[in-house]
């Protein structure tokens, strides 16, 4: 048998790129600029206009495109539209290779640059960066092309630092950028916001509906049938739409900053800040739709209906159920014997149907739980609200002027401090003047004047703990007023309709009906004045 002979043919590079010698090579060119600023639009139409004439003068290079994102962070290439379209073209084998200006042009994201130039190389595509001299379809460059990579992520890093510590020293000045969504306000001439009286009525709106007991959905239902464009101009709105503007502060005058932050450079995830950073509240920033004092009730409000808890499904006992703004009456009906809340019932009595109010602990758990409270038609209890509200206003609106002012005075003088703001603020600058003082003497080591040194410092910061609750006391007081205003407004109103029950007056100006027997109820409007009223 005869010897075997092995031949060694020598490698050949011309024979394998025969086929791309017989046509030009098609290269494409990738171009970014990551501001929409005039400086960098000129850089960006220098970058399109040297690639465009490198690859039509080269004599074996067939342009294929010039790829170019304007305006966007190279952090991540999912929102460069551009970018995935020509990688999409290189997957289907219409581009042989891709020229860029460096690395940080084409990514500043080592795992996306890595990963992407990967891909390119296992189709045949090199990539050419032009400022650090590397062609990919070297494989000694990988490393150096990681290098480079690491050293283009830690530049975006630090620009994305410094522009965050920029923003947030603004915050703390009070400087910021007024974000304009196209809703309630927009830029006025002289660049400050200014409001659009068209969606201040639909604000305006939603806030008056909301405090006169509607529910969200039933606001929502409301101005769907009205026709009213939400936000974002669309016929149907949303419940959390309708939270969000209730919420807002932005709508009282006011601008909460940092409310959300960044917790991830390279993915960019936005999270609620719950504290992690500090926020600043700017007060009267701008022109308010709502008065500040709607606004706080709207606020306490929504912290009353948050607390009513969910219909029980084990029926343990509770006077708290479901919030419900179907039936005024379900928030403010109380058993005088158990002091649970009262709830509709509908009886169906030999096929006649009959409404009435039953204590919720009697109809859950029997006799034994409540067994003095009454069963009481519903038209009668409606009767005996409507009388009350006559006699108020036509009898006795005086004596319940005198009461409201009363309790009013009451309020306020029982929270007020002896001290008023400006007063402690000119004792924190005396202290603070002192604490320089001794802060000089204490280099010499003295017990005495660090025992002084802590002594001010705690009264300093009582003294700080104080003003904040002074001024939180005076706007207080001043809703309290507000709200007092507000119901003898209702009371007294000339046009004020009183031939029938109504559950939105109920709502604004009665703060609790305590069911005493099935004669008699008494009820306690909003500011402190009470009346008993019998039942007939």
């Amino acid at each position: 048998m005869p010897k075997k002979v092995v031949m060694e043919i020598p490698a050949n590079p011309m024979l394998g790129d025969l086929r791309k010698r017989k046509r030009k090579l098609r290269v494409a060119a990738y171009c970014r600029v990551s501001t929409e600023e005039e400086e960098q639009q000129n850089s960006f139409e220098v970058q399109v206009d040297y690639y465009t004439e490198k690859i039509t003068h080269h004599d074996g290079w067939q342009l294929a495109g010039i790829f170019a994102d304007d305006g966007i962070s190279g952090v991540r290439t999912k929102k460069r539209d551009q970018f995935n379209e020509m990688i999409e073209l290189c997957r289907k084998k219409k581009i042989d290779l891709i020229l860029t200006k460096s690395i940080s042009r084409f990514a500043r994201n080592t795992l996306d640059c890595i990963k992407h130039v990967r891909i390119l190389k296992s189709w045949g595509i090199p990539v050419i960066f032009e400022k650090e001299n590397i062609d990919t379809s070297n494989m000694n460059s990988e490393m150096i092309l990681t290098c480079l990579s690491s050293f283009a992520q830690a530049e975006s890093e630090s620009i994305s630092g410094n522009v965050t510590k920029g923003i947030r020293m603004g915050y703390k000045q009070g400087r910021f950028a007024f974000r304009y969504t196209g809703f309630a306000f927009q830029k006025g001439l002289d660049g400050e916001p200014e409001i659009i009286p068209k969606d201040a009525q639909t604000i305006l709106m939603i806030a008056r509906e909301f405090l006169n007991g509607d529910s969200l959905k039933g606001i929502k239902e409301k101005l769907e049938k009205a026709g009213i464009p939400s936000p974002a101009g669309e016929p149907k709105w949303t419940t959390q739409t309708i939270q969000r503007i209730l919420q807002n502060e932005k709508y009282a005058g006011d601008v909460l900053l940092q409310k959300t932050y960044t917790a991830d450079f390279l993915e960019g995830r936005v999270k609620k800040n719950n504290g992690e950073l500090p926020q600043y509240y700017i007060k009267d920033n701008h022109p308010a739709i709502i008065p500040r004092e709607m606004f706080f009730e709207i606020q306490e409000e929504l912290a009353r209906r948050r607390s009513k808890k969910p219909a029980n499904t084990k029926k343990a006992k509770t006077n708290r159920g479901r919030f419900t703004s179907k039936y005024a009456l379900s928030e403010r009906l109380v058993c005088g014997d158990c002091g649970c809340y009262f709830r509709r019932v509908t009886w169906n009595i030999h096929g006649r149907k009959q409404i009435v109010w039953r204590c919720i602990n009697r109809l859950e758990f029997g006799p034994k739980s409540c067994g003095k409270s009454p069963s009481l038609e519903e038209t009668a209890l409606h009767t005996a609200i409507l009388e009350a509200i006559r006699s108020l206003v036509h009898g006795q609106q005086e004596e319940m002027a005198a009461a409201l002012q009363d309790t009013l005075i009451q309020c306020i003088a029982g929270e007020k401090e002896e001290t008023s703001p400006i007063v402690i603020e000119n004792k924190i600058k005396e202290l603070e003047t002192e604490f320089d003082r001794l802060l000089v003497l204490a280099a010499d080591e003295n017990d005495i004047i660090d025992y002084k040194l802590k002594q001010i410092s705690g009264t300093i910061l009582k003294l700080k703990q104080q003003k904040k609750r002074i001024e939180y006391t005076a706007e207080r007081s001043e809703v309290m007023e507000s709200k007092a205003k507000e119901v003898m407004g209702l009371i007294s109103a000339e046009d004020l309709d009183l031939t029938e029950y109504s559950d939105a007056l109920v709502y604004r100006i009665i703060e609790r009906i305590t069911v005493l027997s099935k004669e008699e109820i008494r009820i306690r409007f909003i500011g402190g004045f009470e009346i008993t009223q019998p039942l007939r």
